[in-house]
């Protein structure tokens, strides 16, 4: 029993280390992000822009390339509503 408690509390030892260093680790990263946007913000608004603009362009194409719903602009559009309800319902069920 008193082993058990011995290995028990070096782990939690052990555990507290590795959250030390993942802290020191992302405090590092998180510093690094920031300066790189703060030298260069029109790019990343530039690369955020276009990558937003990508998905959405593509996710066009791959529905005007589903026969059924290509003439059916009302069809997609309660398809998209349903999705959002239904993402929505699901993320207020697990909050």
């Amino acid at each position: 029993m008193e082993l058990l408690q011995e290995q028990k509390r070096k782990v939690e030892a052990e555990m507290k280390k590795l959250e030390a260093m993942g802290g020191s680790v992302g405090g590092r990263f998180t510093k690094m992000r920031d300066s790189a946007f703060a030298r260069f913000p029109i790019v990343f608004v530039f690369l955020s822009t276009f990558g937003l603009i990508a998905t959405f362009y593509g996710l066009e194409k791959m529905i005007d390339q589903i026969d059924y719903l290509h003439d059916k602009p009302y069809l997609i559009f309660l398809l998209g509503v349903s999705f959002l309800a239904s993402t929505g319902a699901l993320y207020k069920k697990l909050n």
